[in-house]
């Protein structure tokens, strides 16, 4: 009898062994699984988030080039220009009236980005356009061409990363932008961190709620840093000159527009 009970003493620790060897396996297995499933979201956010946005974004390029209707290369009529330096003098802007939440604006073309980088500008800055569709166009700022703030949105590492390499913008680099009406050719001036509150950025004049603008601003926003959001960095860019759609694409863009617009 009294190794009968010895032997019950030396068993019940063993259990409570065992036991804790179970509890151990399981929460390990669960942490292996919730590690998997961490990798897993982070490809998805960093990776196919960007493909399923890119095939969206070069769809919506292909519409707005069926709708566009017309060759992408010069045409004999319009200004002739004075010197091979110098931009023809068009006039003042055409600025068009913006379209509908959703609709394209027309498309933005960076070479400091890449000879490829062709994106689309939307109308809008909620999350279908953002996520999806590429720039999102600021609702409540100015047209492309038009005096006063023209800013648009997009996002840096996920969903096309439409503004990844915003960062690496230097001063005197072009951005075009192309609309139904025509081309208008933006240089950059600089950059600036601010707080997500920061919306002064938007104003007609950037940051000067007081100043009445008397220029045409591009001013670009998106996350910063590059794999957070505590801060925005904002790239502004100032009107150089405008041509339209019947003198073709800029020069030194035609190729890349002729590819982007299928033509090429």
């Amino acid at each position: 009898m009294v190794l009968l009970e010895k032997e019950a003493t030396a068993a019940a620790p063993a259990r409570g062994v065992g036991v804790l060897h179970k509890v151990v396996q399981i929460a390990g297995e669960l942490l292996i699984t919730a590690g998997v499933v961490l990798l897993l979201f982070v490809a998805w956010q960093l990776w196919w988030t960007n493909v399923e946005s890119d095939a969206k974004q070069s769809e919506t390029i292909r519409n707005f080039a069926q709708e566009l209707g017309r060759p992408a290369a010069p045409t004999p009529t319009g200004p002739t220009e004075a010197a091979p330096s110098a931009p023809a003098d068009y006039g003042p802007p055409k600025v068009a009236e913006a379209p509908g939440h959703g609709q394209t604006i027309g498309i933005m073309y960076i070479p400091r980005f890449g000879p490829d980088y062709t994106r689309p500008i939307v109308q809008g800055t909620s999350t279908d356009v953002l996520d999806t569709l590429g720039l999102g166009h600021y609702s409540d700022t100015a047209m492309p061409g038009a005096t006063g703030n023209f800013a648009v949105a997009g996002h840096r590492q996920t969903h096309g990363a439409v503004l990844d390499n915003i960062h690496t913008l230097v001063p005197g680099d072009k951005i075009y932008v192309q609309t139904r009406d025509g081309f208008y050719v933006y240089v950059f001036r600089n950059n600036q961190i601010v707080l997500p509150s920061a919306t002064d950025v938007l104003l007609p004049v950037p940051t000067q709620p007081a100043a009445k603008p008397t220029e045409a601003y591009l001013t670009m926003t998106s996350c910063n840093p590059r794999f957070g959001s505590q801060e925005r960095i904002i790239a502004y860019s100032l009107l150089e000159h405008w041509q339209p759609a019947s003198a073709g694409p800029p020069a030194e863009i035609a190729a890349q527009v002729a590819k982007a617009l299928g033509k090429g």
